[in-house]
């Protein structure tokens, strides 16, 4: 996976992580791919939600040591 642009949201609490990942996905452009860390456990579902209402695609999913990654190539 090419990843363009990566962000660290970790320690911001909802709206925030939402809000930074949109602008960040405005920068990129379609078929690319943003990667973004959180610790917001909120954005288990908020994240998804958002990218699919946006035409975006969640490529992939993890969580490490009480961080998540989200891989999300825009559409």
């Amino acid at each position: 996976m090419n990843i363009t642009k990566t962000l660290d949201a970790k320690g911001l609490a909802c709206p925030m992580p939402i809000v930074k990942t949109k602008k960040a996905m405005d920068t990129i452009n379609s078929g690319e791919v943003l990667e973004v860390f959180l610790t917001d456990k909120g954005a288990l579902n908020d994240i998804p939600a958002w990218a699919k209402s946006g035409g975006h695609t969640v490529l992939e999913q993890k969580t490490e040591e009480d961080v998540l990654y989200f891989y999300i190539q825009k559409g």
